[in-house]
């Protein structure tokens, strides 16, 4: 190597400390939260080779247009949806404000604008064999409308049954509709999508922008949503995509583990709200909405939040907080990801302060790396003040699911992390029944049966140079 190698090698390195250091102001006056902004220009000023070009790609979001663009969407659908006479809760809603358990909730209501909601069937679908025998059932029996939401669709053997049985229905006359998040699905191959345009099935992608070119590196706004309605009567939620490792055919991380919750009953108009506002943000066009001739009775109160980054109010972390502050004597979470913001954190420190038993089930096999190691660290700080921290064994736990006390429970695609927090779009349904709270508890038991409890004394013994990587982990964790 010359001597003018050298200097322009020392050039090339202090151009490019320079531009980190300007990003790093732009990102203090551009990036949407506190946290965000330290960890980019921490990162951008100590770290600039291995940040900058991450952060020219994917850090400088436009996220204030965003929001008008969205939320004038949002309102054009609301005012396209008047005409239908939607929103069918009256008696419904106020059953649910007579009952003991509505003053738990309401705060909930709130938070997503939709009401607690009565007289619910709800069933627990522990797994991706049982829940994607539930869905195509349910598919197959479809009379009109059949409306299905996935953050990743794959194009292999369980991408295509999907496939198929969309396009036999949609063949008999029924209206079908599929919408997949364009950066999640990003493998998925033209063909599979001409296919079932082809078909007859109403087929689009989400993006982050409204009709312009997408690129896989719009990592923000992600729409992580999953969800799964037919004819109106009868619906699914939960954390499994479509695809052959949500039924754990895929190693390393195999054997998968996920849960879904299938629903009836009221819900199921928030449900298809929800879809019907990602739907019309893509097309500027309704999906079908339908409302079954009657509920079931005496059933389960259900509150549904969904949760955006175009939200007035942060919702998706507030949700957490509001949950853990409900709980008097016990709450349990499960997560692949565990990096919470303070608002999180502090609420479960203030649990732990009150009584409260709170056990945090995650993954012992990482599917991304520095995300792990960002969630370990804090794994560490929540053993510190209490916490029970507990390492599921068998394969990769992708579960998102919450038991509080005896008689509430949630099942949704939220993650505890800055990203389900903030910047995608996520959806959680809260139940009050005591008997589905003792079927939730009977299945995160068996899955503490499979787990290692973690230590204090085993977090100590961690290697140096791995708890160093933790903790740079750590301070890009607001942007993960």
């Amino acid at each position: 190597m010359t001597t003018d190698d050298f200097y322009l090698l020392g050039y090339l390195l202090g151009l490019i400390q320079m531009l980190g250091i300007a990003a790093a102001i732009h990102a203090v006056y551009t990036v949407r939260t506190a946290q965000g902004a330290i960890a980019w220009a921490i990162s951008l000023v100590f770290m600039p080779y291995l940040t900058l070009l991450p952060y020219l790609v994917f850090g400088r979001s436009r996220f204030d247009a965003y929001i008008r663009a969205r939320r004038a969407a949002d309102d054009e659908m609301r005012e396209a949806i008047r005409d239908l006479d939607w929103r069918p809760w009256i008696e419904e809603a106020q059953t649910a404000r007579e009952s003991a358990a509505y003053n738990g909730l309401k705060v909930l209501a709130g938070l997503a604008g939709q009401p607690v909601l009565a007289n619910n069937r709800v069933r627990l679908l522990v797994n991706g064999e049982a829940a994607f025998e539930a869905i195509f059932d349910a598919i197959e029996a479809a009379s009109k409308v059949v409306l299905v939401q996935s953050f990743i669709v794959r194009d292999d053997k369980l991408g295509r049954r999907l496939q198929a049985l969309l396009l036999r229905k949609a063949a008999e006359g029924v209206k079908v509709y599929l919408l997949f998040d364009s950066i999640g699905s990003h493998t998925l191959p033209h063909g599979y999508v001409k296919a079932l345009r082809e078909g007859g099935v109403k087929v689009n992608g989400f993006s982050a922008r409204r009709g312009g070119m997408i690129t896989r590196f719009q990592l923000n706004f992600r729409n992580h949503r999953k969800v799964v309605v037919v004819d109106g009567r009868v619906g699914f939620i939960g954390g499994l995509n479509v695809g052959d490792e949500y039924l754990g055919l895929k190693p390393p991380l195999a054997p998968w583990r996920d849960t879904h919750m299938e629903l009836e009953g009221p819900v199921l108009a928030c449900l298809q709200e929800s879809f019907a506002q990602d739907w019309y943000w893509v097309t500027h066009k309704l999906p079908p909405l339908l409302l079954p001739e009657s509920y079931p009775e005496n059933g389960v109160i259900c509150q549904m939040v969904a949760a955006g980054p175009a939200d007035s109010q942060e919702t998706g972390s507030l949700q957490f907080v509001a949950a853990i502050n409900a709980a008097r004597h016990r709450i349990w979470l499960t997560s692949p990801y565990f990096v919470p913001d303070e608002s999180v954190f502090g609420a479960l420190r203030l649990a732990v302060l009150r009584g409260v038993e709170v056990r945090l089930l995650l993954p012992s096999r990482p599917d991304h790396r520095v995300v792990y190691a960002a969630s370990s660290l804090y794994a560490g700080e929540a053993m510190k003040i209490g916490i029970r921290v507990f390492r599921y064994q068998p394969g990769f736990m992708h579960q998102k699911v919450l038991l509080i006390d005896d008689v509430c429970a949630a099942v949704g695609s939220a993650n505890l992390d800055n990203r389900s927090f903030r910047l995608n779009f996520e959806l959680t349904v809260f139940t009050v029944d005591e008997a589905f709270a003792s079927e939730v508890e009977a299945m995160l038991m068996d899955d503490f049966d499979q787990s290692i409890e973690l230590s204090r004394k085993s977090q100590r013994s961690t290697h140096r140079l791995r708890r160093f990587g933790m903790r740079i982990a750590r301070l890009v964790s607001p942007v993960l």
